[in-house]
């Protein structure tokens, strides 16, 4: 049994989402809450959100206590990548990549 939780088409560049995913992989769901509060990264933020949703997602839907969740997997795939121009001098123009992210928050009950 596993609860899942996914968020979508976050306006977070994925390398800096990984940062955080590979702190709290294989760890108790608490033990995971505790690190994400206390990690400084832009992405904190909404892994705390999207750690909240699963373990309601697996208490509510899947009948799973609260107390015996771990992360069993987590991982973060990029989403479409919104193109800009930067004006420069000369009247050129460079391109800004503004990358997204699909993350997904998977939660086991340890036996």
């Amino acid at each position: 049994m596993e609860a899942r939780a996914h968020l979508r088409y976050a306006r977070i560049a994925p390398r800096k989402v990984q940062i955080v995913l590979d702190l709290i992989r294989n760890q108790p769901a608490d033990k995971a809450m505790a690190i994400i509060k206390n990690t400084p990264k832009a992405a904190s933020e909404l892994l705390e959100k999207l750690l909240k949703s699963a373990m309601a997602n697996a208490e509510n839907n899947h009948n799973m206590d609260r107390d015996s969740l771990f992360v069993s997997e987590c991982f973060v795939t990029p989403g479409p990548t919104l193109k800009r121009i930067r004006p420069r001098a000369q009247g050129r123009a460079f391109r800004v990549l503004k990358r997204t992210s699909h993350i997904t928050l998977v939660l086991k009950e340890q036996e």
